[in-house]
């Protein structure tokens, strides 16, 4: 796995995240309002100490469905305190009592109708609050670091959790396209992971280079808060403006068959960074695989970014980030902080 480089320069601090669940809560931000009507139960729930796996087995079990008929957008971690959507479906429109299934770790927040099935991806993103604890560090450092990262924001790097336990992923995935044999959903995560380690290996050569958030020639562009890209085309002042205003993001490399989009010293730099072997194996199992050529934006700038400082010296940190973005990212640009979880 490659180890994400700094844009922002040495670290300003050292801290434990997660010392309690509560010190980590992230909400879900809708993509839809309900319609009203339907065969579909959505739920918003509030879990404490619970992923959504076993969140969703729990709904299951106390609607008397089968796990399949249970919907989610996203997964969330179980050290933390979440809250998140699950749709049930329901074809008979017959509602369980809501209040049996309220625990002390779970809770229904809201529940109405709807007319699908949740889908993966089906979230505008997700709200964090954090607090770091044990902190050692200079204030006045760390407020100018976060100053930094809300002006300029910060490497869209794929966080740990895609890589697995000490970064095994990458090395599975590379087993695998050997003629390795492994389940089906395994496959499924073992291809993600080799996707982001490529993406990565781009990013953390422009981020070295000092140009992850400058436009290069042959440049291609993401527009912000879409996945639709333009480019290459002739830099202009007015695409410069538009970069400056976090309206369109350079944009990386996610693996596949067909041809590289991006052309000049933009597809020099990739390719440059996505040579020697184990690259090679990554990109050629992806291919064989039928993953196509997509981008993803090398920048990232958290939304409504605001922090505190607490009377017993820990950090409360607040901010947004879009679908598929990771808040170790933010994080990260601040020094080494450790998570507690891991260790229980």
């Amino acid at each position: 796995m490659t180890a994400p480089v700094r844009a922002h320069g040495a670290p300003v601090l050292a801290a434990r995240i997660r010392s309690s669940a509560e010190d980590f809560f992230v909400e879900e931000l809708p993509g839809f309002e309900p319609s009203g009507a339907g065969e579909h139960l959505l739920l918003t729930i509030e879990k404490r100490g619970m992923n959504t796996a076993f969140a969703a087995k729990t709904i299951a079990q106390w609607a008397g469905v089968d796990e399949s008929a249970i919907g989610y957008a996203g997964l969330k971690d179980r050290h933390a305190v979440t809250r998140q959507r699950f749709s049930v479906w329901l074809p008979k429109k017959i509602a369980p009592d809501v209040d049996a299934l309220q625990t002390d770790e779970l809770r229904v927040l809201e529940h109405a109708w709807h007319s699908r099935k949740l889908p993966r991806g089906a979230l505008a993103g997700n709200r964090f609050v954090l607090v770091l604890r044990a902190l050692e560090g200079e204030r006045d450092a760390v407020d100018a670091r976060l100053s930094a990262i809300a002006a300029r924001g910060v490497p869209n790097h794929f966080g740990e959790q895609r890589f697995g336990r000490g970064g095994d992923n990458v090395r599975k995935a590379v087993a695998m396209f050997a003629g390795g044999r492994v389940k089906r959903e395994e496959r499924t995560m073992l291809l993600s992971a080799a996707r982001s380690e490529l993406f990565n290996r781009v990013l953390a050569a422009r981020v070295e280079a000092g140009n992850w958030d400058a436009a290069l020639d042959g440049e291609v562009w993401m527009l912000d808060g879409s996945r639709s890209v333009f480019g290459p085309e002739p830099f202009t002042p007015e695409l410069q403006a538009r970069l400056e205003a976090f309206d369109i993001h350079p944009s990386g490399p996610l693996w596949g068959e067909g041809e590289l989009r991006s052309t000049g010293a933009a597809r020099e730099l990739e390719l440059a960074a996505l040579a020697g072997d184990t690259a090679s194996r990554l990109r050629a199992g992806l291919e064989r695989a039928g993953l196509k050529q997509e981008r993803r934006a090398l920048r990232l700038r958290p939304a409504e970014l605001a922090w505190s400082w607490r009377d017993d010296g820990a950090l409360e940190l607040r901010f947004a980030l879009p679908p598929g973005c990771y808040a170790t990212t933010v994080l990260g640009e601040l020094g080494e902080i450790v998570d507690s979880a891991q260790s229980r």
